[in-house]
């Protein structure tokens, strides 16, 4: 079954290649969607696909990159939406 949701992530998470990675890891589930930078320094994605890939990519989320310290990820299944690709904005 295919879901979306959308997941905010805070925590030292700019800077860090987290968007990157994300879109690497996104890639490699077969996900959509994007990744992008908000002003308080959080990064938000959305993640298109696969119900198993797209919780295997939640839990990647909770951690992330190597370098980046996440402090909260919140997590809301949305109604499903297409996307082609995953971005980076």
């Amino acid at each position: 079954m295919k879901v979306s949701y959308i997941a905010h992530v805070s925590g030292r998470v700019q800077g860090v290649y987290f968007r990157a990675s994300s879109q690497q890891k996104a890639i490699d589930y077969g996900l959509s969607g994007y990744a992008k930078n908000l002003a308080d320094g959080d990064v938000e994605l959305m993640l298109c696909g696969e119900e198993k890939n797209v919780e295997k990519m939640l839990v990647w989320l909770k951690d992330g990159p190597d370098k980046a310290e996440v402090t909260q990820m919140q997590q809301k299944k949305i109604v499903w939406q297409e996307h082609s690709f995953f971005s980076i904005s």
